[in-house]
């Protein structure tokens, strides 16, 4: 299985024929004048990524200058199963779930043809993304769950 910066590679040399700007350097993608930032880490802690979240910024490298711009949307690649509170941010926060994607690769990179997302974003670039992965690795996209679906969590009471 292939490391979260080939897939990324990949995805953004898909987007080039598509015509969407790309850097080689940074991980975005340019459409319409909008950022569509990729963070990818191995695990992300809670009040960082609300830190991250609440800053928006991306770094945009033309020629030898850089400069910061307002990215419009941002996908976490996460390698690892993003603890359940950093969900519960997202989910509770509507200004994050309309700007931010989250996608646990970690069944994919464990050789299952499986990512869980989270994405509530319009963003057009993280919905070809997903087509990408679906096509690309035949990887099956399922969406996150807040809440668990086993009867072994609840009591009696709460079932009927």
């Amino acid at each position: 299985m292939p490391r979260v910066w080939e897939i990324l590679k990949k995805f953004k040399d898909c987007c080039k024929f598509r015509g969407w700007k790309t850097s080689e350097s940074e991980d975005w993608v340019e459409i319409d004048d909008k950022y569509h930032n990729f963070l990818w880490a191995r695990e992300i802690h809670p009040s960082s990524f609300k830190k991250i979240a609440s800053n928006r910024k991306c770094v945009v490298r033309e020629g030898l200058s850089y400069r910061v711009v307002e990215a419009s949307y941002t996908a976490c690649l996460l390698m690892e199963t993003p603890p359940e509170d950093l969900v519960h941010t997202i989910f509770e926060n509507p200004d994050f779930s309309k700007r931010i994607a989250l996608y646990d690769l970690s069944p994919m990179l464990g050789g299952k043809n499986l990512c869980v997302k989270l994405n509530n974003t319009d963003s057009p670039v993280f919905q070809e993304f997903e087509s990408f992965l679906k096509k690309e690795f035949k990887v099956k996209i399922k969406p996150i769950s807040l809440f668990k679906t086993s009867t072994e969590d609840y009591t009696i009471a709460e079932l009927a």
